[in-house]
């Protein structure tokens, strides 16, 4: 079979690799019928993530169908159509039992084990571990263009940022950063009531596209970007300040946007220790919340989009095949500049 092998920092090739084939009961082969880029798979090419070694299979995110199952799976046959989620778990360890799959023990302490320690779903076809408690099956009537962005974006943007974040009815929120998963929990927050989303981002595109995705107002990131956010929630600022870029600046942004009481959930993967104002935060009882997201929402989210409650197809701004998959990581790679949310990439 043919898959995206990575070979060390920013080398990767579209190659001849071994048949995908179950290796333990648990197992199921899915063949790969829809997948995408994450910015975590930026991040491995960058050479971030040392753990993915020289050979992996990139990505993490898939919609597809069974050709293949372990002797003990019994929650899916050959045939059954499925998606694929970024975290892998056993459903039986302390964790997964907690509802925190992410650091399933059974499969090494971390859930995100596809595309990063076992070959992933950038392929023609992936081994998924721990089927039963891991896939999801497709309801009717959802595409797979639909489907693929909850593998990941969506559940990362609801469960870390809206959830974390704790948005209730009435709220304020200002969600720093509006790409892909900012964008994703901008909407989500009208899920839980939120009275105004506030945008920001410094991409004239993507706030065009927030105002889409249910944002009541957009604010150009600059020096003046704090003072418009206060000015739009009466001084106070906002309840609920989302960071999904992953830079110390946006974090330090959303520090200054919460007003007293408030909770500061970060989202992005911060790759640098950032310095944070605690002798501000403290003595206005602020929360601050980040992690890895369990992807326990996916349920949920489909349920939401198989009713029309959530456009999850918003998310796909541009579409590739398998062997156009340097491209696809060219456009993604450099988004501003091709307008780019999130690619869609299936076979011929």
């Amino acid at each position: 079979m043919k898959a995206l092998v990575y070979h060390g920092p920013g080398i990767k090739a579209w190659e001849d690799v071994p048949d995908a084939t179950v290796q333990e009961p648990t197992d199921v082969v899915v063949r790969v019928e829809t997948t995408t880029i994450c910015g975590t798979d930026l991040h491995i090419l960058h050479g971030d993530v040392p753990t993915v070694t020289d050979g992996r299979v990139l990505g993490h995110e898939a919609v597809g169908t069974v050709t293949e199952v372990g002797d003990a799976v019994t929650a899916f046959a050959a045939g059954d159509r499925v998606l694929v989620p970024a975290i892998t778990r056993c459903g039986r360890c302390e964790y997964c039992q907690r509802g925190m799959p992410s650091h399933c023990r059974t499969v090494g302490g971390i859930g995100w084990i596809l595309g990063h320690l076992i070959d992933g779903t950038q392929a023609e076809y992936v081994r998924v571990p721990y089927a039963d408690t891991s896939l999801h099956a497709m309801p009717d009537g959802v595409r797979d263009e639909q489907a693929i962005f909850l593998a990941d974006s969506l559940p990362t943007g609801y469960e870390v940022g809206v959830l974390a974040g704790r948005v209730r009815p009435g709220d304020t929120v200002a969600v720093v950063g509006a790409g892909a998963v900012g964008l994703s929990a901008i909407l989500t927050t009208g899920l839980w009531g939120a009275s105004k989303v506030v945008a920001i981002d410094s991409n004239k595109f993507r706030l065009e596209k927030a105002l889409e995705f249910g944002a009541t107002d957009t604010v150009e990131a600059g020096p003046g970007a704090v003072d418009d956010v206060t000015a739009l929630t009466d001084g106070l600022g906002v309840d609920v300040a989302i960071e999904a870029v992953g830079y110390p600046e946006t974090l330090l942004t959303a520090a200054s946007l919460v007003r007293p009481g408030g909770t500061i959930a970060n989202i992005g993967v911060h790759g640098a220790p950032v310095e944070l104002p605690m002798q501000d935060m403290w003595i206005s009882n602020v929360t601050l919340t980040m992690g890895l997201v369990d992807t326990v929402s996916i349920p949920t989210l489909l349920t939401m989009v198989a009713g029309g409650r959530i456009p999850a197809e918003r998310m796909g701004t541009h579409s590739f095949t398998f062997d156009r998959m340097d491209e696809a990581y060219d456009v993604f790679g450099h988004a501003a500049d091709h307008q780019a949310l999130k690619v869609v990439i299936t076979p011929q």
